[in-house]
């Protein structure tokens, strides 16, 4: 097989691999309904014994138990800090709603996104296990205070309580911190009754489990799809992913007890997860309910508290951007939340790379380039010896059409002509491949990190491109693209079967298509490299080519 057909197989091999991954995930079986679940009124009630997991069922009418009867609805207290307006309900004391105000709706520049809210019924809840502890279905109340951050002040606290039964008594304290997505929630727990007492504290976040809208545009628009569910991180098991349609079959699989580690739901893009402390004792569990939404928790046992006594079990939330440098400060592992696909290794450290030339110049757009020349510096002594391979099969392609006609009717007389002619020229029929082969796992590397980065979302180059996570609007880029694919044919040597050639000569054409479809950032990086390897193989066709004559000689 000549270098021409290969480049042509590989070609079609990657285009019908993106067309099979697109397929593959729009296509993909959708969650088969549920029967119903347990009531959305229902709260984890104490595990019979230590390190079992709860249970969730109701009371018999419905209620839940412990609770008094709550008004219809409580107050709404808003909290606002320099990242995020929060919405914290008094009834059940939980975080209803977080608006990120430097991250903008997908749909609608105009508006801040809403992370947390009641379009995916996502809210942070917590409380205390059982019938005697206040839950996120007791009314609270709020204590006075500020909630807004002011000028100079470094964190805000909102305190609210309730009564549980039998002297039980629970403050509620969320502190909010100047330029963090993390929010310390604590339980202080207080035992007034005559009688010790070891109750069990709960964070959990419900969701309806659909995709967010920008998880929805990109699939619209790439054909690609990121995860979407839970995920469940300890040391021993490390990071397990669990989707809705797992909880659906009962086929969840992940670590249901554990001393450290965290939980969290993860979107495109964001994510909200619970941070216990390191060391202590939780349980992790998860359901769907009757109202569609569904439901991971964490339980954690208070310890044994005398009487008069007081505890209190904290867990941190986080509920922001998929920012890498925020979520490798969180806790361990946090970071695995964005979601790169299966060329993971590879992505990482392009990303750290854009990181850094973006840290150089303030450009993403400017990052891309230099991590583009960066890259085709790295392989090129690879790239230099294909480059030279293809020169010389372009000399001799005369010789090989010459070698054609005199063995038409006898195949193996022509390869065994054609392997003499290789080897009396030192050429390697393969060279020419691998510029391919070297940037195809970048490509889809570099694909998966313009989209999935949310440090790329919005992010502008110049002129015209405003994001280059986004299609070019003006589809000028990929007109760029197609001409420089032309110019790299017209450099390659012509295959001898006039068939193949015309496949390679139309072949820019067709396989450019795909790049109006892809982010105006992969065609930036794909758009530079082409220029670098024309100069690079105009260059050494040049030097070849003074040797033109000698070649004729033989």
């Amino acid at each position: 097989m000549d270098t021409q057909r290969l480049i042509l197989f590989f070609v079609f091999g990657f285009s019908l691999l993106m067309l099979w991954d697109a397929w593959e995930k729009e296509h993909r079986p959708r969650p088969a309904p549920q029967a119903q679940a347990p009531s959305a009124a229902t709260v984890p009630t104490p595990a019979s014994k230590p390190g079992a997991v709860p249970a969730a069922a109701p009371a018999a009418d419905g209620s839940v138990p412990g609770a008094a009867a709550p008004a219809a609805k409580g107050e709404t207290v808003v909290v606002r800090t320099d990242l995020i307006v929060a919405e914290i309900g008094t009834l059940g004391a939980t975080l209803k709603r977080v608006d990120l105000l430097k991250h903008k709706e997908a749909k609608d520049s105009s508006k801040n996104l809403t992370l947390l809210g009641p379009e995916h019924l996502y809210e942070a809840q917590s409380g205390i296990t059982g019938e005697g502890g206040p839950n996120h279905r007791t009314l609270w109340s709020v204590q006075p205070g500020s909630t807004t951050l002011g000028a100079g002040e470094s964190a805000l606290e909102v305190r609210l309580s309730a009564q549980g039964k039998d002297g039980l008594a629970v403050t509620k304290v969320y502190r909010f911190k100047r330029d963090s997505y993390l929010i310390d929630v604590a339980l202080e727990i207080g035992n007034a009754g005559a009688q010790p007492i070891s109750p069990y504290a709960y964070f959990q976040l419900t969701h309806d489990g659909k995709a967010s809208a920008d998880a929805n545009a990109v699939a619209e628009t790439f054909g690609a799809q990121s995860f979407n569910g839970f995920a469940v991180y300890t040391e021993e098991k490390k990071f397990q992913k669990v989707q809705p349609a797992e909880i659906d079959k009962g086929k969840a699989d992940f670590v249901k007890q554990a001393s450290d580690g965290w939980f969290a739901y993860v979107q495109h893009y964001f994510v909200a997860g619970w941070l216990p402390s390191a060391k202590l004792a939780r349980e992790y569990a998860m359901e769907k309910r009757a109202d569609g939404a569904y439901v991971g928790r964490a339980l954690i046992p208070a310890g044994t508290i005398a009487p008069g006594g007081s505890a209190t079990v904290t867990a941190p939330l986080y509920a922001g951007p998929q920012e890498q440098s925020r979520l490798v400060a969180v806790a361990p592992g946090f970071d695995l939340v964005v979601d790169y696909g299966w060329l993971t290794i590879i992505a990482w450290p392009l990303f750290w790379l854009l990181e850094k030339f973006h840290g150089l110049s303030g450009n993403w757009g400017v990052a891309i380039i230099l991590l583009t020349v960066t890259i085709k510096f790295v392989f090129f002594p690879l790239s230099a010896a294909s480059y030279k391979s293809m020169a010389k099969m372009k000399l001799v392609t005369p010789r090989m059409t010459k070698i054609r006609e005199m063995y038409g009717n006898d195949r193996a007389k022509m390869n065994q002509a054609m392997m003499e002619l290789y080897k009396t020229e030192k050429i390697n029929p393969l060279g020419g491949c691998f510029p391919i082969l070297v940037q195809i796992p970048v490509f889809i590397a570099l694909y998966w990190v313009l989209l999935a980065a949310i440090e790329l979302r919005h992010a502008p180059f110049m002129l015209w491109i405003q994001d280059l996570s986004a299609l070019d609007p003006y589809y000028v880029l990929p007109i760029l693209m197609t001409v420089t694919m032309v110019i790299q044919t017209k450099l390659n040597p012509v295959p001898p079967d006039p068939v193949q050639a015309q496949v390679m000569k139309y072949m820019p054409f067709v396989f450019s298509i795909f790049f109006f479809f892809f982010p105006a950032g992969l065609v930036l990086y794909w758009l530079v490299n082409n220029v670098l390897s024309i100069l690079q193989q105009w260059q050494i066709q040049r030097m070849f080519d003074r040797d033109k004559p000698a070649h004729a000689k033989r």
